[in-house]
Protein backbone atom coordinates (compact mmCIF):
# COMPACT_ATOMS: atom_id res chain seq x y z
CA UNK A 1 0.00 0.00 0.00
CA UNK A 2 1.13 3.60 -0.59
CA UNK A 3 -0.44 7.07 -0.42
CA UNK A 4 -0.62 9.21 -3.66
CA UNK A 5 -0.67 12.41 -0.99
CA UNK A 6 1.87 11.52 1.42
CA UNK A 7 2.66 14.85 2.82
CA UNK A 8 -1.28 15.09 3.84
CA UNK A 9 -0.47 12.46 6.82
CA UNK A 10 1.04 15.18 8.53
CA UNK A 11 -1.95 16.54 9.77
CA UNK A 12 -2.28 13.63 12.19
CA UNK A 13 -0.18 15.70 14.42
CA UNK A 14 -3.40 17.86 14.64
CA UNK A 15 -5.39 14.86 16.51
CA UNK A 16 -2.26 13.91 18.22
CA UNK A 17 -1.90 17.27 19.82
CA UNK A 18 -5.95 17.54 20.74
CA UNK A 19 -5.33 14.03 22.25
CA UNK A 20 -2.73 15.12 24.38
CA UNK A 21 -4.23 18.20 25.35
CA UNK A 22 -7.52 16.41 26.67
CA UNK A 23 -5.46 14.34 28.58
CA UNK A 24 -3.65 17.59 30.57
CA UNK A 25 -6.94 19.08 30.33
CA UNK A 26 -8.40 15.73 32.35
CA UNK A 27 -5.42 15.74 34.40
CA UNK A 28 -6.10 19.04 35.76
CA UNK A 29 -9.74 18.35 36.42
CA UNK A 30 -10.96 20.79 33.29
CA UNK A 31 -13.29 20.22 30.68
CA UNK A 32 -12.39 21.35 27.00
CA UNK A 33 -16.35 22.41 26.17
CA UNK A 34 -19.50 23.49 27.84
CA UNK A 35 -21.85 20.70 28.84
CA UNK A 36 -25.03 19.90 29.67
CA UNK A 37 -26.61 16.85 31.00
CA UNK A 38 -29.58 15.72 32.21
CA UNK A 39 -27.59 13.44 34.68
CA UNK A 40 -25.74 15.78 36.43
CA UNK A 41 -27.40 16.13 39.81
CA UNK A 42 -27.24 12.21 40.13
CA UNK A 43 -23.62 11.85 39.33
CA UNK A 44 -21.95 13.64 42.43
CA UNK A 45 -21.41 10.59 44.27
CA UNK A 46 -17.66 9.76 42.76
CA UNK A 47 -16.79 7.65 39.72
CA UNK A 48 -19.49 5.69 37.82
CA UNK A 49 -19.43 3.21 34.86
CA UNK A 50 -21.10 6.65 32.82
CA UNK A 51 -18.12 8.59 34.51
CA UNK A 52 -15.68 6.49 32.50
CA UNK A 53 -17.58 6.15 29.40
CA UNK A 54 -17.77 9.56 28.67
CA UNK A 55 -14.31 9.83 27.33
CA UNK A 56 -15.67 7.29 24.54
CA UNK A 57 -17.13 9.97 22.05
CA UNK A 58 -13.84 11.60 22.42
CA UNK A 59 -12.04 9.23 21.35
CA UNK A 60 -14.40 7.91 18.56
CA UNK A 61 -14.18 11.55 17.51
CA UNK A 62 -9.97 11.34 17.41
CA UNK A 63 -9.90 7.79 15.36
CA UNK A 64 -13.15 9.52 13.26
CA UNK A 65 -10.51 12.78 12.40
CA UNK A 66 -7.30 10.06 11.49
CA UNK A 67 -8.88 7.98 9.23
CA UNK A 68 -10.57 11.11 7.48
CA UNK A 69 -6.45 11.98 7.06
CA UNK A 70 -5.67 9.06 5.70
CA UNK A 71 -8.71 9.19 3.27
CA UNK A 72 -7.75 12.55 1.80
CA UNK A 73 -4.13 11.10 1.67
CA UNK A 74 -5.54 8.22 -1.03
CA UNK A 75 -4.35 5.20 0.10
CA UNK A 76 -3.80 2.61 -3.11
CA UNK A 77 -2.47 -0.65 -3.62
CA UNK A 78 -1.05 -1.99 -6.68
CA UNK A 79 -0.69 -5.39 -9.06
CA UNK A 80 1.73 -6.24 -11.28
CA UNK A 81 -0.14 -7.16 -14.37
CA UNK A 82 1.35 -9.07 -17.47
CA UNK A 83 -0.05 -9.05 -20.82
CA UNK A 84 1.29 -11.49 -22.70
CA UNK A 85 0.95 -11.62 -26.93
CA UNK A 86 1.79 -14.42 -28.74
CA UNK A 87 2.21 -13.61 -32.81
CA UNK A 88 2.58 -17.56 -34.85
CA UNK A 89 4.01 -18.26 -37.96
CA UNK A 90 1.55 -19.74 -40.85
CA UNK A 91 2.89 -23.26 -41.71
CA UNK A 92 1.90 -25.73 -44.78
CA UNK A 93 3.43 -29.22 -44.15
CA UNK A 94 3.34 -30.51 -48.02
CA UNK A 95 3.52 -34.65 -47.67
CA UNK A 96 4.44 -36.95 -50.38
CA UNK A 97 1.54 -39.83 -50.07
CA UNK A 98 2.27 -41.81 -53.33
CA UNK A 99 2.48 -45.82 -53.35
CA UNK A 100 6.45 -45.45 -52.27
CA UNK A 101 5.63 -44.37 -48.67
CA UNK A 102 4.08 -47.64 -48.23
CA UNK A 103 7.52 -48.53 -47.27
CA UNK A 104 8.77 -50.44 -44.33
CA UNK A 105 12.39 -48.92 -43.66
CA UNK A 106 10.15 -46.83 -40.76
CA UNK A 107 7.90 -47.95 -38.41
CA UNK A 108 4.84 -49.45 -39.30
CA UNK A 109 5.92 -47.61 -42.43
CA UNK A 110 6.60 -44.21 -44.30
CA UNK A 111 3.59 -42.54 -44.24
CA UNK A 112 2.38 -43.69 -41.09
CA UNK A 113 5.72 -42.43 -39.40
CA UNK A 114 5.31 -39.03 -41.62
CA UNK A 115 1.66 -38.47 -40.25
CA UNK A 116 2.21 -39.16 -36.10
CA UNK A 117 5.28 -37.19 -36.54
CA UNK A 118 3.82 -34.31 -38.04
CA UNK A 119 0.46 -34.97 -35.57
CA UNK A 120 3.03 -34.67 -32.84
CA UNK A 121 4.44 -31.44 -34.47
CA UNK A 122 1.14 -29.95 -35.24
CA UNK A 123 -0.05 -30.42 -31.62
CA UNK A 124 3.02 -28.23 -29.83
CA UNK A 125 3.22 -25.39 -31.63
CA UNK A 126 -0.83 -23.94 -30.39
CA UNK A 127 0.12 -20.45 -31.53
CA UNK A 128 0.75 -21.34 -35.36
CA UNK A 129 -1.79 -21.67 -38.07
CA UNK A 130 -1.19 -24.46 -40.62
CA UNK A 131 -2.44 -25.82 -43.71
CA UNK A 132 -2.11 -29.34 -45.25
CA UNK A 133 -1.05 -30.36 -48.66
CA UNK A 134 -0.62 -33.53 -50.11
CA UNK A 135 0.77 -34.58 -53.44
CA UNK A 136 1.07 -37.51 -55.50
CA UNK A 137 0.77 -37.64 -59.17
CA UNK A 138 -1.36 -34.26 -58.46
CA UNK A 139 -1.80 -32.49 -55.25
CA UNK A 140 -4.46 -30.42 -53.47
CA UNK A 141 -5.33 -29.16 -49.84
CA UNK A 142 -6.12 -31.66 -47.09
CA UNK A 143 -6.86 -28.62 -45.29
CA UNK A 144 -6.27 -24.91 -45.21
CA UNK A 145 -5.18 -22.65 -42.99
CA UNK A 146 -6.86 -22.98 -39.94
CA UNK A 147 -5.59 -22.47 -35.70
CA UNK A 148 -8.27 -25.53 -35.03
CA UNK A 149 -5.53 -28.25 -34.14
CA UNK A 150 -8.51 -30.81 -33.68
CA UNK A 151 -9.71 -30.21 -37.16
CA UNK A 152 -5.45 -30.55 -38.25
CA UNK A 153 -5.23 -33.68 -36.68
CA UNK A 154 -7.85 -35.25 -37.73
CA UNK A 155 -7.42 -34.79 -41.15
CA UNK A 156 -4.07 -35.66 -40.59
CA UNK A 157 -5.24 -38.78 -39.90
CA UNK A 158 -7.17 -39.53 -42.96
CA UNK A 159 -4.13 -39.23 -44.98
CA UNK A 160 -3.48 -42.52 -47.42
CA UNK A 161 -1.69 -43.04 -50.36
CA UNK A 162 -5.18 -44.10 -51.78
CA UNK A 163 -6.17 -40.31 -52.16
CA UNK A 164 -4.69 -39.54 -55.66
CA UNK A 165 -3.14 -40.38 -58.66
CA UNK A 166 0.18 -42.51 -58.02
CA UNK A 167 3.41 -40.19 -58.74
CA UNK A 168 5.56 -37.81 -57.62
CA UNK A 169 4.53 -34.22 -58.70
CA UNK A 170 6.65 -32.29 -56.18
CA UNK A 171 6.46 -28.77 -57.81
CA UNK A 172 2.74 -29.20 -58.08
CA UNK A 173 2.94 -30.28 -54.37
CA UNK A 174 5.28 -26.96 -53.42
CA UNK A 175 3.15 -24.78 -55.71
CA UNK A 176 0.09 -25.73 -53.73
CA UNK A 177 1.63 -24.94 -50.70
CA UNK A 178 2.49 -21.54 -51.48
CA UNK A 179 -1.19 -21.28 -52.43
CA UNK A 180 -2.11 -21.71 -49.49
CA UNK A 181 0.12 -19.01 -47.55
CA UNK A 182 0.60 -16.80 -50.43
CA UNK A 183 -2.53 -13.89 -48.77
CA UNK A 184 -0.91 -14.71 -45.19
CA UNK A 185 -0.28 -11.08 -43.20
CA UNK A 186 1.75 -13.62 -41.23
CA UNK A 187 5.58 -12.08 -40.36
CA UNK A 188 7.08 -15.66 -41.12
CA UNK A 189 5.50 -18.00 -43.44
CA UNK A 190 6.98 -21.64 -44.20
CA UNK A 191 6.61 -24.66 -46.17
CA UNK A 192 7.83 -28.15 -44.37
CA UNK A 193 8.39 -30.77 -47.88
CA UNK A 194 8.13 -34.09 -47.36
CA UNK A 195 8.89 -36.83 -49.91
CA UNK A 196 10.62 -40.33 -50.47
CA UNK A 197 11.35 -40.02 -54.33
CA UNK A 198 12.31 -37.46 -57.21
CA UNK A 199 9.72 -35.15 -59.37
CA UNK A 200 8.46 -37.29 -62.31
CA UNK A 201 5.10 -35.82 -62.70
CA UNK A 202 3.10 -32.71 -62.26
CA UNK A 203 2.83 -29.56 -64.79
CA UNK A 204 5.21 -27.41 -62.78
CA UNK A 205 8.55 -28.09 -62.18
CA UNK A 206 10.05 -27.79 -59.00
CA UNK A 207 12.56 -25.09 -59.68
CA UNK A 208 9.30 -22.79 -60.38
CA UNK A 209 7.82 -23.39 -57.57
CA UNK A 210 10.96 -22.50 -55.75
CA UNK A 211 11.77 -19.68 -57.03
CA UNK A 212 7.10 -18.23 -56.46
CA UNK A 213 8.23 -19.43 -52.74
CA UNK A 214 11.17 -17.28 -52.54
CA UNK A 215 9.08 -14.01 -54.39
CA UNK A 216 6.41 -14.31 -51.64
CA UNK A 217 9.40 -14.43 -49.16
CA UNK A 218 8.35 -18.18 -47.60
CA UNK A 219 10.92 -20.46 -46.28
CA UNK A 220 10.93 -24.56 -47.55
CA UNK A 221 12.16 -26.88 -44.97
CA UNK A 222 12.83 -30.11 -47.73
CA UNK A 223 12.95 -33.10 -45.81
CA UNK A 224 14.07 -36.66 -47.67
CA UNK A 225 12.28 -40.02 -46.18
CA UNK A 226 14.13 -42.78 -46.44
CA UNK A 227 16.54 -45.52 -45.46
CA UNK A 228 19.77 -45.62 -47.12
CA UNK A 229 20.47 -48.15 -49.75
CA UNK A 230 17.34 -50.66 -49.90
CA UNK A 231 14.09 -50.55 -48.11
CA UNK A 232 11.09 -53.29 -47.79
CA UNK A 233 8.77 -52.50 -50.14
CA UNK A 234 5.26 -54.46 -50.02
CA UNK A 235 4.30 -56.22 -53.27
CA UNK A 236 1.03 -57.91 -54.43
CA UNK A 237 2.32 -61.69 -55.37
CA UNK A 238 0.04 -64.41 -56.18
CA UNK A 239 0.93 -65.93 -52.80
CA UNK A 240 -0.19 -62.81 -51.13
CA UNK A 241 1.76 -59.17 -50.16
CA UNK A 242 5.09 -59.90 -49.55
CA UNK A 243 8.21 -57.32 -48.80
CA UNK A 244 10.86 -57.10 -51.58
CA UNK A 245 13.82 -54.78 -51.21
CA UNK A 246 13.78 -52.18 -53.69
CA UNK A 247 16.52 -49.29 -54.02
CA UNK A 248 15.85 -45.78 -51.94
CA UNK A 249 16.23 -43.15 -54.70
CA UNK A 250 15.87 -39.79 -53.37
CA UNK A 251 16.67 -36.63 -55.64
CA UNK A 252 18.93 -35.28 -52.61
CA UNK A 253 20.46 -32.48 -54.65
CA UNK A 254 16.97 -30.86 -55.96
CA UNK A 255 15.27 -30.53 -52.51
CA UNK A 256 18.28 -29.29 -50.83
CA UNK A 257 18.39 -26.28 -54.02
CA UNK A 258 14.53 -25.85 -53.38
CA UNK A 259 15.76 -25.67 -49.05
CA UNK A 260 18.62 -23.24 -50.11
CA UNK A 261 16.88 -20.70 -52.76
CA UNK A 262 14.24 -20.13 -50.55
CA UNK A 263 16.35 -19.77 -47.26
CA UNK A 264 15.36 -23.20 -45.54
CA UNK A 265 17.63 -26.41 -44.72
CA UNK A 266 17.17 -29.79 -46.53
CA UNK A 267 16.67 -32.90 -44.14
CA UNK A 268 17.25 -36.05 -44.50
CA UNK A 269 15.57 -38.50 -42.54
CA UNK A 270 16.23 -42.20 -42.25
CA UNK A 271 14.18 -43.24 -39.38
CA UNK A 272 11.91 -42.28 -36.81
CA UNK A 273 13.93 -41.31 -34.34
CA UNK A 274 15.62 -38.90 -37.65
CA UNK A 275 12.57 -37.46 -38.34
CA UNK A 276 11.27 -36.61 -34.92
CA UNK A 277 14.79 -34.43 -34.50
CA UNK A 278 14.23 -32.98 -37.78
CA UNK A 279 10.94 -31.42 -37.27
CA UNK A 280 12.14 -30.43 -33.50
CA UNK A 281 14.89 -28.45 -34.98
CA UNK A 282 12.93 -26.83 -37.74
CA UNK A 283 10.27 -25.87 -34.39
CA UNK A 284 13.42 -24.62 -32.75
CA UNK A 285 14.41 -22.45 -35.62
CA UNK A 286 10.47 -20.97 -36.55
CA UNK A 287 9.47 -19.77 -32.99
CA UNK A 288 6.17 -18.08 -32.81
CA UNK A 289 7.13 -14.17 -31.34
CA UNK A 290 5.80 -13.55 -27.58
CA UNK A 291 5.95 -9.76 -26.74
CA UNK A 292 5.29 -9.73 -22.63
CA UNK A 293 3.89 -5.97 -21.17
CA UNK A 294 3.50 -5.68 -17.48
CA UNK A 295 1.51 -2.84 -15.93
CA UNK A 296 0.01 -2.01 -12.70
CA UNK A 297 -3.26 -2.04 -11.86
CA UNK A 298 -3.96 -0.24 -9.13
CA UNK A 299 -6.91 -0.26 -5.96
CA UNK A 300 -8.09 2.35 -4.27
CA UNK A 301 -8.59 2.33 -0.62
CA UNK A 302 -9.79 5.43 0.98
CA UNK A 303 -13.45 4.76 0.95
CA UNK A 304 -12.46 1.97 3.60
CA UNK A 305 -10.92 4.57 5.37
CA UNK A 306 -13.76 7.10 4.97
CA UNK A 307 -16.83 4.80 5.93
CA UNK A 308 -15.05 3.65 8.67
CA UNK A 309 -14.56 7.21 10.07
CA UNK A 310 -18.41 7.94 9.12
CA UNK A 311 -19.37 4.98 11.58
CA UNK A 312 -17.13 6.17 14.10
CA UNK A 313 -18.36 9.73 14.02
CA UNK A 314 -22.48 8.32 14.22
CA UNK A 315 -21.20 6.26 17.27
CA UNK A 316 -20.12 9.71 18.83
CA UNK A 317 -23.32 11.35 18.22
CA UNK A 318 -25.33 8.54 19.34
CA UNK A 319 -23.47 7.94 23.00
CA UNK A 320 -23.45 11.53 23.30
CA UNK A 321 -27.45 11.68 22.83
CA UNK A 322 -28.43 8.07 24.30
CA UNK A 323 -26.09 7.41 26.89
CA UNK A 324 -24.36 10.57 28.09
CA UNK A 325 -27.61 12.86 27.22
CA UNK A 326 -25.53 15.58 26.04
CA UNK A 327 -26.06 17.55 22.98
CA UNK A 328 -23.21 16.66 20.67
Amino acid sequence: MYFEYPYLLWLLIVPALLAVKYVYDELRDRRPHFRVSVRAPWMAGGSTVLDKVRHIPFIFRIAALCLIIVALARPRSSTKVEKIDTEGIDIAIAMDVSTSMLARDFTPDRISAAKDIAIEFIAQRPSDRMSIVVFAGESYTQCPLTTDRATLINLMKEVSTDLIEDGTAIGNGLATAVARLKDSDARSRVIILLTDGDNNSGEIAPETAAQIAKTYGMRVYTIGVGANGMAPYPVMTPWGVELQNVPVVINEQLLTDIATSTGGRYFRATDNTKLAEIYSEIGKMEKARTTIDSFPVYKELFLGYAVAALVLLILEMLIRIFVLKRLP
